[in-house]
Formats: structure tokens, C-alpha cells, sequence
């Protein structure tokens, strides 16, 4: 039998690189589970931090052993391993900025090679979390208040980012949530709960990204829904995140033990369908296409759900929560990986026969 070759891609020119390496080793497992009935030929493709692509052992020890390497080996940035060629479907895992914003997609795309995951535009607007949120109001879903800040507000003129802290004071109450708009992983968010806090957060913010959010703080539940599929996509179970820690930060989100899944989450059923009929909603208005997990905040003295954000490529490590939301639907960790790839194959498919571009999901 002809094994599909499978081109794994990991690793990346982001914060959330050694996130990805942690996913990948997921995923290579996944596609490894039988050695009798393996229909796939694993090939890791490793990016690191300098943007430099590597294949052969190099991938394969940076995959096996869960690290990135010491050092940059250096090489051409624009010259491609050429073991590249070779793949049938790509499953790229990379998280954050050039890896889920739409850049690896247009690469992939140009390559007119199929791909696991949403395209171009999806991922571009799901990563940038102030164009998210202008698509999702645009659909009427409900998001908590927040106001957009630039780098340029923030490292100004001493005359200026006084008046911009000015502006959110008057238009939010404290705490706040100040988030750089293009990063995941909770990378680079703070909670603050003064002015002086407010000042040291939006510059820490401005140092990731020149698009800053912030968000009132809202007393919630965080629940989170995974979906799954092209054209007509389906929801998971609904299932929610406790932890001790003042906020879901990077250390809490991928450190054993310091979060809590519920799965499923112990809300009530009418809760539950509205938040997964509103999770294939916002797939639907970002244009995404494969997978992505979307992210509520419920109000249990209220009853109000406020959506937060979606993620196109969320996190495959043996904490994550969109594998394991499949799970207790009834698709184990294997079938969501094979899954994942056949929608890839039938996107490229339909594409072929009715002459659309693989930019489109």
C-alpha cells in the first residue's frame, strides 16, 4: 500500500516555537500509533528561530528529543530542503505569528500542496485579535468591551500616552486585560488594576506587536468548545478551565497540574447549545476550515455568554484542550489526526475540480 507522506512542520519564528515542538511530538505519534496499518510516511520539517528550514536528523532529533537547537546552524532563508517536494499533505503546528497568521499558508498555498488547516485569509484575521473581534461584531456575537491602542499611542511624545491611558480609564473600569492583538498562548498579557500597572502593561504589549487590545475585566467561567470541518462544520462538547492562578497565563496553560479541564463542563443544557452553536458561528465568520477552538467567557449571575476569541491552530500537547474536547465527543486523539487530514485532502480536491484557488477555505 502507498503510505501518504505527511510533511510535519514545526517549530517556527515565534514565541510559541518550543509550544509547536511540543504539539508536533503529539501529532508524530498519532500518525505512528500502528506500525501494521501505518498509512503515513512521517517527514518532520523543523523552522527555526532564524527561519532557517531543516529536514533529516536534524528535525528528527529536535522531534524526538522535544528541544530546539542550541545554536542557529544558518543556511538560506529562501532555499527550501529538498526533501519538500516530496510531500503529499502538509500538517503544519506552528503557533503565533508565521505559523497561524496566514504567512505559512500563502507559502503552502503557492506550493499547490494540500494543507491541514484554514487558509490565508482566515488565519490572518482569526490571529489578529482587533480584526477578529470586527468580524465577529459583524455577525452580532457578543464580545466583552475593549478598546485598541497602537505602538504609536503607546511610545510616544510624554503628552501623548498619558491621554491614551486617559481614554481607557474613561471608557473602561478596572481590571483590565491588555493583550498584544497578534500573539497566542497568553504571551505577552497582563492584568492590571492601576494606572501604573496600566502604563507597564501597554509598553511590555507594545514591545510584542504595534496592535494592542484592551479588554474590560469581567467576573466569568472560561469555557472553550473545539470544531471540526470544511463547509459544514461540526462542535464538540463544551468544557471549561479552572486554575488557582490570577488569570489563564502562558506558565499556567502548558505547566502539568497547574490548570483544571472540565470536560465536559458542568453547565446547563441551554448554555451548552448556545455556546457550540455559537462556536460554528465564528468559524464560520472568520472563514476558517479544518479545526479551531473557540474560546467563551460565561456570566453564571447573569446567564451572558461573551465570545472571546478563535484559534485556528490550537495548542496539540498532551494538555491541550482541543484534542481532548474530541475526545469525550467520541473521536480519539488518531481519528482526529486522520480526520484533520482528509478534510485537507478534500479541500484541495473540490479546489481542483471547480477551479478555485487554495486560498479559499
Amino acid at each position: 500500500m502507498t503510505k501518504l507522506r505527511v510533511g510535519l512542520l514545526f517549530g517556527g519564528c515565534s514565541g510559541e516555537h518550543e509550544v509547536s515542538i511540543i504539539s508536533a511530538q503529539a501529532i508524530a505519534k498519532a500518525l505512528n500509533v500502528d506500525p501494521n496499518t501505518q498509512k503515513y510516511e512521517l517527514l518532520p520539517v523543523y523552522i527555526q528561530k532564524d527561519g532557517i528550514w531543516q529536514t533529516g536528523e536534524i528535525a528528527q532529533q529536535v522531534l524526538e528529543s522535544g528541544k530546539t537547537l542550541p545554536s542557529p546552524t544558518g543556511g538560506n532563508l529562501w532555499q527550501f530542503p529538498s526533501q519538500v517536494t516530496e510531500v503529499d499533505v502538509w500538517f503544519p503546528i506552528l503557533h503565533g505569528p508565521n505559523g497561524e497568521d496566514g504567512t505559512i499558508q500563502g507559502l503552502l498555498t503557492l506550493m499547490q500542496v494540500p494543507f491541514v488547516g484554514t487558509g490565508v485569509l482566515g488565519s490572518a484575521v482569526s490571529m489578529d485579535k482587533l480584526a477578529m473581534k470586527t468580524a465577529f461584531a459583524k455577525v452580532g456575537l457578543p464580545q466583552v468591551p475593549y478598546v485598541e491602542v497602537l505602538r504609536s499611542q503607546v511610545w510616544s511624545s510624554p503628552c501623548v500616552f498619558p491621554k491614551v491611558c486617559d481614554q481607557i480609564e474613561a471608557t473602561l473600569d478596572y481590571p483590565y486585560f491588555v493583550k498584544p492583538a497578534n500573539l497566542g498562548s497568553s504571551v505577552g498579557v497582563a492584568k492590571v488594576r492601576s494606572r501604573s500597572e496600566l502604563e507597564a502593561a501597554l509598553d511590555s504589549a507594545a514591545s510584542y506587536d504595534r496592535r494592542i487590545i484592551v479588554e474590560a475585566g469581567v467576573v466569568v467561567r472560561e469555557v472553550e468548545c473545539a470544531v471540526l470541518g470544511n463547509e459544514h462544520p461540526k462542535a464538540s462538547v463544551v468544557g471549561e478551565i479552572t486554575y488557582e492562578s490570577d488569570f489563564y497565563d502562558y506558565e499556567t496553560k502548558y505547566t502539568e497540574g497547574r490548570a483544571e479541564l472540565l470536560i465536559p463542563a458542568p453547565l446547563p443544557d441551554n448554555i451548552t447549545n448556545q455556546i457550540r452553536e455559537m462556536a460554528t458561528q465564528a468559524f464560520v465568520a472568520v472563514d476558517a476550515a479544518g479545526l479551531a477552538r473557540v474560546d467563551f467567557f460565561y456570566v453564571e449571575a447573569t446567564g451572558e455568554i461573551f465570545l472571546n476569541e478563535i484559534n485556528t491552530l490550537p495548542g496539540f500537547t498532551s494538555t491541550s484542550m482541543y484534542p481532548q474536547l474530541w475526545a469525550a465527543t467520541g473521536i480519539p486523539f488518531p481519528e482526529l489526526v486522520d480526520k484533520l487530514i482528509e478534510l485537507a485532502l478534500s479541500t484541495a480536491s473540490r479546489e481542483r475540480e471547480t477551479g478555485e484557488s487554495l486560498v479559499t477555505s
